[in-house]
């Protein structure tokens, strides 16, 4: 897989491994098995309670930590500089790492309130970015982004910082591809990072996506993420079994560009079915 560079100087691999929902004791061996698959990139949350986990697959997947790229997330319920550099901190420590090659705000609001209020917190994002860059400045992190930024929020960090954002990672998958986001980015030369790039298994059901799949002898997984790929999109699909794992990282192919007009038009999904309740689906067509 190849690297995609960010404003800093600083390479990300462009396909990660996504930890949501896989519980902080199975994603040491989840770990183990991508790295040996060929995947240098993992990504992982405060919010998601698994970062020792991450932290000893690390240690025992048998790659030198200089070769994995390791992004963690702060709470979106840290709202204030001290919350935030206190977290990085702890981050560091339950991950057993001397220093992360990527930490975002995981969202602009407090999950409670996110997409559901007028409080676009835009000071209190300031107060968190600024306690990203006095640890980027230290050493502590190699690269810091966003998560859920939408333009405006963006804008904001970019008006007020003193240090850019490298990436914004955000919902971006077949059928909901915030096309308005990617430009804003591209433009800004922040890279965007595609979380649930296969709508968390719901992407499954979408007619265009599976003829497809059936024409380039792919699975409906593989087309999804090879979509996000080539519309210059680093994808963080989230897999925990041997064959998920493999066939995810399996992506030496091309659609073309017929094909790809053909993905761009599909219309969104109108659930995400058990999941639907998570914010980030809840507000997905926003």
């Amino acid at each position: 897989m190849k690297n995609i560079n960010l404003n800093n100087g600083k390479e990300i691999p462009s396909v990660g491994l996504g930890t949501w929902l896989i519980d902080n004791d199975k994603v040491v061996d989840v770990i183990k098995t991508a790295v040996k698959l060929g995947y240098r990139h993992i990504d992982t949350a405060q919010a998601y309670e698994n970062e020792e986990g991450v932290g000893l697959g690390i240690k025992k997947c048998g790659i030198p930590r200089q070769e994995l790229f390791i992004t963690t997330k702060i709470r979106a319920e840290y709202k204030n500089y001290e919350d935030a550099k206190k977290s990085i901190d702890e981050s560091l420590r339950k991950l057993g790492l001397d220093y992360l090659d990527l930490m975002i705000i995981h969202a602009p609001q407090p999950w409670v309130e996110f997409r559901e209020t007028d409080n676009k917190y835009y000071e209190e994002n300031l107060e968190v970015w600024r306690a990203l860059e006095d640890s980027y400045k230290e050493g502590k992190i190699k690269s810091i982004g966003v998560s859920n930024f939408h333009n405006d929020d963006l804008q904001n960090i970019l008006d007020n910082c003193e240090i850019k954002p490298m990436v914004n990672q955000v919902l971006s998958h077949i059928g909901q591809t915030p096309f308005d986001i990617i430009d804003y980015c591209k433009k800004n030369d922040i890279v965007v990072e595609a979380y649930s790039p296969i709508a968390h298994g719901e992407a499954g059901r979408i007619e265009e996506v599976n003829k497809l799949a059936d024409k380039y002898n792919k699975t409906f997984a593989q087309i999804c993420l090879k979509y996000q790929l080539q519309l210059g999109l680093v994808v963080l699909p989230k897999a925990s079994s041997v064959e998920h794992l493999s066939n995810n990282f399996d992506l030496d192919f091309v659609i073309s560009d017929e094909d790809m007009e053909i993905l761009n038009k599909v219309k969104p999904l109108e659930d995400y079915g058990k999941h639907d309740f998570f914010p980030v689906f809840k507000h997905s067509g926003e």
